[in-house]
């Protein structure tokens, strides 16, 4: 599937989502396939989310693109990443920051947890990505602070254990707003202690994030 891998690059491209060759690279090395139920393959290089079960889905490779682009990654960097779900955007990252570089991704559903470590440790990512059972909204303090932390769930506003567990300088990125229908992806820095910049980064549809400090689990 390279040749449909390089032309979904190449259209993303075009339309602005992917700015930089560290980006295009990433991209281009992880095989999207491996991280998609056997059933939706097919679909693997269409711009699209796909479910990948538990009511989850995996997000569309232009969003991929946007967080990436957005975090402006760097190689060495301490990563935290809420909803790991089967781990595809933490391979891309994960090809971004390199060996010396570490993430961090909770997922709340033990079953895609599982998945995702599987398919992290196939295709050779498992080294400096660490798969966490548990509710995102809270954090990973052990491991804080981080250089960056991005939310793949929308939440009803930005949860304060993970702004609090930002490195100064870094960024937070996340979708806040409705459990349905459309968010807004914002992108917070950490000025100082106490100051954080807030930046709305445009409309974005995401599945809720459900925790203690995000939505209610029905």
């Amino acid at each position: 599937m390279e040749a449909e891998r390089e032309a979904l690059v190449e259209r993303l491209l075009s339309f602005g989502h992917i700015k930089t060759e560290t980006v295009k690279n990433a991209m281009l090395k992880v095989n999207r396939e491996e991280f998609i139920p056997p059933e939706n393959r097919k679909y693997a290089y269409i711009d699209q989310p796909l479910p990948i079960g538990e009511g989850q889905t995996i997000s569309a490779p232009h969003m991929v693109a946007i967080i990436c682009e957005t975090l402006t990654l760097e190689p060495g960097m301490k990563i935290l990443e809420i909803g790991a779900g089967f781990g595809y955007n933490a391979a891309v990252v994960a090809e971004i920051i390199g060996p010396e570089g570490h993430l961090f991704t909770t997922e709340r559903i033990e079953s895609l947890a599982s998945i995702a470590e599987d398919n992290l440790k196939r295709t050779g990512y498992d080294k400096c990505v660490t798969v966490l059972h548990r509710d995102g909204t809270k954090g990973y303090i052990d491991q804080a602070p981080y250089d960056r932390i991005y939310a793949t769930a929308s939440a009803p506003q930005v949860p304060e254990p993970l702004k609090e567990q930002l490195k100064i300088g870094g960024r937070l990125l996340i979708p806040v707003g409705s459990i349905k229908h459309f968010q807004e992806l914002i992108c917070i820095v950490r000025v100082d202690e106490n100051r954080f910049e807030t930046h709305k980064m445009g409309g974005v549809a995401f599945v809720p994030m459900i925790g203690e400090h995000g939505w209610p689990e029905k």
